[in-house]
């Protein structure tokens, strides 16, 4: 007796059910073969009109044009933020008239006057390492007449602005610079530079506790990134914790730390990016050599 036959439909042959036979004709009623899909060709996307600034700089082979905001902040005027406010001030002319945006595009700095002073082209970079001694303020004045670092520099130093803020009780390294832009670059949490801060806390505090910040952390809405720190020593009820971050938000340090319980009573910041505090003494003054600036600057992250 032969077995009982499988009900149920046929199966497939393959992917797409059963191929007719090679040269059978369609039946009745059946549609005609499709002819093969050919993608059909796109004409080459016509380049953006360039803006006139920069089509005038391929022509004539000059330096891509730059903001002129970007331009006065590399050769040191101010930042970026102040510059803008310079422009809005109608204080920064160009061939004797007001620049009204900071979004002017621009070659060079030929014919650009701040207050009335010819802008010099911008020099190379330089880099400075302070060691700020407490007790003195990261700005250039201050209304209520307390010293700042710039009472604490030596005369003959060129104009150099902050990378970041110590507060007023925080000491250690602090970044000087004459590049506006560099300053800039230097501060962005994009870019990922490090900073590496000593802290001496009175209180309880665990590594499990500390190891936690790894995974960052929300104080009063604000979010914290990433920060590793690690529990060096004790001595008494101080603790010596170090940290290393790499955002920089204001206070941040004592934020974290004082939600942990424990009352911060010094701060040193030790290292920022490859450059650390080491011997300096405090209230010294050290420039970076341009070779070590050049190479730095170019493993730098592109900022976003």
């Amino acid at each position: 007796m032969e077995p009982p036959k499988k009900s149920g439909p046929p199966r497939r042959s393959g992917p797409g059910g059963p191929k007719r036979p090679t040269g059978a004709k369609p039946g009745p009623g059946s549609r005609p073969a499709r002819p093969p899909f050919k993608k059909a060709k796109t004409a080459p996307a016509k380049p953006a009109n360039p803006h006139p600034a920069r089509a005038a700089a391929v022509a004539s082979g000059k330096n891509e044009p730059q903001r002129i905001a970007k331009l006065l902040a590399r050769a040191g005027i101010a930042s970026r933020r102040e510059i803008e406010r310079m422009i809005e001030e109608g204080r920064v002319t160009l061939n004797g008239e007001a620049v009204t945006t900071p979004a002017t595009l621009l070659t060079s700095l030929h014919g650009i006057a701040v207050d009335g002073n010819p802008v010099a082209a911008p020099a190379p970079t330089r880099l400075f390492l302070f060691h700020k001694p407490s007790g003195l303020l990261t700005t250039e004045r201050d209304p209520r007449g307390r010293p700042t670092i710039y009472d604490k520099l030596p005369a003959d130093l060129p104009r150099l602005m902050p990378i970041g803020r110590l507060d007023m009780t925080t000491e250690g390294l602090l970044l000087l610079t004459t590049d506006g832009e560099f300053k800039r670059e230097m501060e962005l949490p994009s870019t990922g530079v490090p900073r590496t801060y000593r802290a001496r806390a009175f209180g309880e505090v665990s590594q499990n506790q500390l190891e936690d910040l790894f995974e960052g952390i929300e104080i009063d809405g604000i979010r914290y990134g990433q920060i590793e720190a690690n529990l060096e020593r004790r001595t008494g009820r101080n603790q010596w914790i170090e940290m290393t971050l790499t955002e920089g938000k204001n206070r941040e340090v004592r934020r974290v730390l004082e939600h942990l319980g424990l009352q911060v009573n010094r701060l040193i910041r030790t290292s920022y990016g490859p450059f650390h505090l080491g011997e300096l003494a405090s209230g010294a003054v050290e420039e970076v050599r341009q070779h070590d600036l050049i190479l730095f600057r170019k493993s730098l992250k592109a900022p976003k």
